[in-house]
């Protein structure tokens, strides 16, 4: 692999970032939101799933409670 001086690795990063295409504020936001609603529909249904697997696994060993 050979040697790039500093010079011109600067130029073809600023090259490569010019090509890349930004969210706006907008769909940032709406990403956003997307994540946190499914982070929380994600943490209800693993309350539920251990919740159930408790009650059935007292069930299955008798324990009370």
């Amino acid at each position: 692999m050979a040697k790039t001086n500093p010079f011109t690795f600067t130029q073809q990063v600023r090259s490569e970032v010019s090509k890349v295409t930004w969210p706006t504020r907008r769909e940032t936001a709406i990403t956003t939101v997307m994540v946190f609603v499914m982070v929380l529909v994600a943490s209800i249904f693993f309350l539920a799933a251990d919740q159930l697997m408790g009650w059935g696994i007292g069930l299955l060993l008798g324990v009370n409670g």
